[in-house]
């Protein structure tokens, strides 16, 4: 059986071997290869694999579609919006993802960047830096604010724990209603969260009907006070309304780790530019602990996979 890895992991040469040694013991050859974007060369290094193993790279519906011996799409990575899924539904191709490895790291991403926005963190060191005091960069507590997350599964279960603990109050909107969401978790419609939280909260997957939730409308029902903060995908904002949402102070402030594209952006691009805005470069899932459980997750996926007992099964 051969399986390409067709990025790095994130994890170090020793543990990735480590990892391997079991199916390298069984006869599976595994390749690696550095991260392209070039579909011809995609074609080239896959083409003769039975198991492809990848992170967030895309992976063009027709790279797939010339990789004929290919059985299983193991997919290192939560969202899976940037694999060609009506290639795999058209081969019977099995996917799976690594649901589960960052829930950890992104909900404290999230705190750490509402922390930051609500105490001027970024500004207050520069005026530190360049001598100066705090007048006028006084920020504000978390304790009895509102926080509103708009998708309520394990990554947003979480971001409500860490701000319940802070003793905020939480409100939460998901498409199905959880029965089994903690007390302390009001769920609401997308509307009355918008209006009533201080901070909004996105953890919501990118699908047909999330794409551009947050557009120039959903905004302006927010109060002026309040933060946005996106770590699900990009393009569930309408990224040049928050940008003009931003510069005329309809919201107060932003903190944004997913954008229309894939880091690196252009750096004339107008969100990086918007006042009171923490901007980071897709690094919210990426901690040492989530990285390595992310590889155990996907390895065990593929051990599934080889005894017929797909998990975390997307296709």
């Amino acid at each position: 059986m051969n399986v390409v890895i067709m990025e790095s992991l994130g994890v170090s040469a020793g543990e990735l071997a480590r990892r391997k040694k079991p199916f390298e013991e069984k006869g599976v050859v595994f390749t690696e290869y550095a991260k392209t974007t070039d579909p011809a060369r995609l074609v080239e290094e896959a083409r003769d694999a039975d198991v492809m193993i990848l992170a967030n790279m895309p992976m063009p519906a027709d790279v797939l579609r010339a990789c004929p011996k290919l059985k299983f799409i193991d997919v290192a990575f939560t969202g899976v919006d940037h694999v060609g899924l009506e290639a795999a539904r058209e081969r019977s191709i099995a996917v799976s993802n690594a649901s589960g490895y960052s829930n950890e790291a992104v909900a404290e991403l999230v705190l750490g960047m509402a922390l930051s926005l609500a105490r001027n963190v970024r500004q207050v060191e520069d005026r530190c830096r360049a001598g100066g005091t705090k007048d006028g960069l006084v920020g504000w507590e978390i304790k009895g604010k509102t926080v509103g997350i708009i998708g309520l599964g394990k990554i947003g279960s979480r971001t409500a724990q860490l701000f319940h603990a802070f003793g905020a109050s939480i409100m939460a909107n998901s498409r199905t209603h959880h029965e089994n969401a903690p007390d302390y978790v009001r769920q609401v419609t997308r509307e009355e969260l918008l209006r009533e939280s201080d901070i909004v909260v996105l953890h919501c997957p990118l699908n047909d009907s999330t794409r551009g939730l947050i557009d120039a409308k959903e905004l302006a029902m927010m109060k002026p006070t309040a933060l946005l903060i996106n770590a699900a995908r990009g393009p569930v904002v309408v990224e040049a309304d928050l940008a003009e949402a931003l510069e005329k102070g309809v919201i107060a402030g932003a903190g944004i780790d997913v954008f229309d594209r894939e880091p690196p952006l252009d750096p004339a691009s107008p969100i990086l530019h918007a006042p009171n805005v923490l901007v980071t470069p897709h690094v919210a899932f990426a901690t040492r602990e989530s990285m390595s459980l992310r590889a155990e997750i996907v390895f065990q996926n593929l051990a599934d996979w080889m005894e017929g007992r797909q998990s975390n099964t997307v296709l």
